[in-house]
């Protein structure tokens, strides 16, 4: 199951950076998404998957009767999709108000619209 998994890992990391390498705004953020489900299976796959029981212990016991399930790496990933999902909302925004203020959504257009270095160090402050 671990193969698999980290096989799936590696095709949304490579579907990922090749998503961001794109010059479009869109592509860029479908890429982070993907990156960020990437990151979400490999916690899963590092919090060794096993099918068990969840993670309780009787009253009066001090460790489960049987394997249970980490619960560790599911509340990495919990964490993780809420802060993923916030950045995905916050970078849409984002990437619409600079698509319309720009007038384009190609980035290389959008890197070649903001002020050059030496116009801004001779403005005054």
């Amino acid at each position: 199951m671990e193969a698999l998994l980290a096989l799936l890992i590696g095709a949304l990391v490579a579907a990922s950076v090749y998503l961001m390498l794109s010059r479009h705004v869109v592509r860029f953020l479908f890429g982070l998404v993907l990156f960020s489900n990437a990151v979400n299976v490999l916690l899963l796959t590092a919090g060794r998957v096993r099918w068990g029981a969840p993670p309780l212990v009787p009253e009066g016991l001090e460790v489960p009767l049987e394997a249970v399930a980490n619960p560790l790496p599911q509340a990495l990933i919990l964490t993780a999709i809420v802060i993923g999902f916030g950045l995905l909302a916050f970078a849409l925004v984002l990437s619409v108000r600079g698509v319309d203020a720009l007038g384009t959504a190609d980035l290389d257009a959008m890197r070649a619209a903001e002020p050059r270095a030496d116009a801004a160090a001779k403005e005054p402050r």
